[in-house]
């Protein structure tokens, strides 16, 4: 296969998963491991966001059961 072939053919799967896990996350039948593959996806591509500018994620920290307050205890 060529090179733009090939490129072509990874640009148009990583287009479909990414429409496929969106889809699935706004319909609501999101498994929890379509979550946590669609999280790893945002994550490999360098998609972050910061919660000060992002209000579902200001939204979801006051819902969240944890004090923001509280020091973070590093995993040993």
């Amino acid at each position: 296969m060529m090179d733009k072939d090939l490129n072509d053919l990874m640009v148009n799967m990583h287009k479909a998963l990414a429409g496929e896990l969106l889809a699935r996350i706004q319909s609501g039948e999101a498994t929890a491991a379509e979550l946590s593959a669609a999280i790893k996806f945002l994550k490999d591509n360098g998609i972050d966001v910061n919660a000060q500018q992002s209000e579902p994620m200001m939204n979801l920290a006051k819902i969240l059961p944890f004090d923001p307050e509280a020091p973070i205890e590093e995993a040993g």
